[in-house]
C-alpha cells in the first residue's frame, strides 16, 4: 500500500456515510484502494532458462490512483505528441475569479462553459488576424481544477500554435498574441455563457466581475516559445495527472495528514498539516464526473478533413518518431525508470507470460506460484 491507499482505507467507512461522495468518486476510491491487489487478478511471468517467476498484479486504470494517474497522463501525452503539427506553440493559461469557483463545483456540468469559452476566443482571435483568408489555429484544451495547496481552482491549460492552416492549403506564422483581447474577450465569453445556463440570478455576479476585472480575467502564457517536442513534454504534466503525488504526502497519524508544495506565486516553499477528513475532501472533490472529457481538441487538430492530411504530412514528419509504444507498461517502465521489468535479474534472459489471471477466479498466491512453476517446466523441457 502507497500512503494514500493507506489514508483511504483507514478512513472507508467514514468517507461513505459522512461525505456521501458522488458515484464518480466512490468508484474511483475503491478502484484506487484495491489497485496493485494481486486478489482482484495479474499476470504471472516466468523465465524458462532459470525458472525464475515475477508475478504482476493488474493495475485500476484511474485517474485518481497516483500510479495509474501518471500512466494515463503519458499515455495522453504520447496521443497528442502524434497529433501536434512540428511548429512552435504557445502555452496559456485562462483563469477565473475566485467569487466563480463555487458555481462549477455545486454544478459540474458548468465546466463545459470554460471549453466553450475558451475555445471561441482562440478561433476569434486568429479570425481578427487575418480578413482575406479564413486561417484555423491548432490548440488542445486541459482542464485543472486543483492548485498546488489542492483547493478548487478550475482553469484551462491550452496549448495554441503558433499560426494557422487556411482552407486553400496555406500556413500563416504568428509569433504576436493580443492578450489584452484574450483577457477581456474570455472574461465575456465566459459570464455570457455562465449567465445564459444559470439565469437571472447569475446578474449581479456577473456585474461585479465586470466593475472587479475591468481589464478582463487573467490569461497567463509561458514566454519562451518552444518546439513540439518539449512543449509536449512540459504540458503532458498536467494531462490527467493526479491531484497530489504521494512524495508531497510528507506524514499522516491517523487524524492529521501533512503535505507541501511550493506556493505559485513566489515559489515558496509550503508544509501545510489539516485534519485527514479534510485532506481527503480536498482530494476528491477534483474527481471528474464518469465520461466528462478534461482534455479536448479544437481548430486544426478536432478537425478530420482530407486537406488537413496535407498539412500533416508537410510538417509533422520530424515528430512522428519522438515517441514509440510509450502507452505499453513494459516501456513505460524502461523510460521512467531505466530498467526493463521483464529482464530476470538472475540469468538476465528475457521473461515470458505464463499465464493470466482475472479478477472473477480469486486464486491464492501459493496456487498461483505452483501453477506457473508447472507450466515452466514444461516450457524449459521443450525448449
Amino acid at each position: 500500500m502507497n500512503i494514500l491507499q493507506e489514508i483511504f482505507t483507514d478512513h472507508y467507512e467514514e468517507i461513505k456515510y459522512t461525505l456521501h461522495p458522488r458515484p464518480a468518486e466512490m468508484e474511483n476510491i475503491d478502484k484506487m484502494i484495491n489497485c496493485g491487489d494481486p486478489s482482484y487478478g495479474g499476470a504471472m511471468y516466468g523465465c524458462i532458462h532459470c525458472g525464475n517467476l515475477k508475478f504482476v498484479p493488474f493495475r485500476c486504470h484511474s485517474r485518481f490512483c497516483p500510479t495509474c494517474g501518471n500512466k494515463y497522463s503519458m499515455d495522453r501525452t504520447t496521443s497528442m505528441s502524434f497529433k501536434l503539427v512540428n511548429v512552435r506553440h504557445r502555452h496559456c493559461v485562462f483563469t477565473i475569479d475566485a467569487s466563480l469557483r463555487d458555481f462549477f463545483l455545486q454544478d459540474r456540468s458548468l465546466l463545459n462553459c470554460l471549453f466553450h469559452s475558451v475555445s471561441s476566443v482562440v478561433l476569434r482571435l486568429f479570425s481578427k488576424m487575418n480578413k482575406h483568408k479564413n486561417f484555423t489555429p491548432g490548440f488542445i484544451m486541459v482542464l485543472h481544477t486543483f492548485g498546488r495547496d489542492l483547493k478548487w481552482n478550475p482553469h484551462i491549460h491550452c496549448l495554441i500554435s503558433e499560426g494557422g492552416y487556411s482552407d486553400d492549403a496555406f500556413w500563416r506564422n504568428v509569433s504576436h498574441f493580443n492578450y489584452t483581447f484574450l483577457r477581456n474577450a474570455f472574461r465575456t465569453a465566459l459570464l455570457k455563457e455562465m449567465l445564459l445556463r444559470i439565469g437571472p440570478s447569475f446578474k449581479k455576479v456577473s456585474a461585479r466581475c465586470y466593475l472587479e476585472h475591468e481589464h478582463g480575467f487573467y490569461v497567463y502564457a509561458k514566454p519562451n516559445r518552444c518546439d513540439p517536442k518539449t512543449v509536449t513534454k512540459y504540458i503532458g504534466r498536467y494531462l490527467g495527472r493526479p491531484v497530489i503525488a504521494t512524495s508531497r504526502v510528507d506524514s499522516y497519524t491517523g487524524d492529521l495528514v501533512s503535505f507541501h508544495y511550493n506556493r505559485h506565486e513566489d515559489d515558496q516553499y509550503v508544509q501545510e498539516t489539516i485534519p485527514v477528513m479534510d485532506f481527503i475532501k480536498r482530494l476528491i472533490r477534483h474527481i471528474p464526473e464518469k465520461h466528462f472529457k478534461m482534455i479536448r481538441y479544437g481548430g486544426l487538430y478536432a478537425r478530420h478533413r482530407s486537406i488537413d492530411k496535407k498539412l500533416h504530412l508537410a510538417i509533422s514528419k520530424e515528430k512522428r518518431h519522438t515517441f514509440r509504444c510509450f502507452n505499453r507498461w513494459r516501456t513505460a517502465i524502461l523510460s521512467s525508470f531505466g530498467y526493463d521489468p521483464l529482464i530476470c535479474p538472475h540469468c538476465k534472459q528475457q521473461m515470458v507470460i505464463l499465464e493470466i489471471y482475472h479478477n472473477h477466479r480469486r486464486v491464492p498466491l501459493e496456487e498461483l506460484y505452483e501453477k506457473a512453476m508447472s507450466r515452466s517446466r514444461g516450457k524449459r523441457s521443450s525448449a
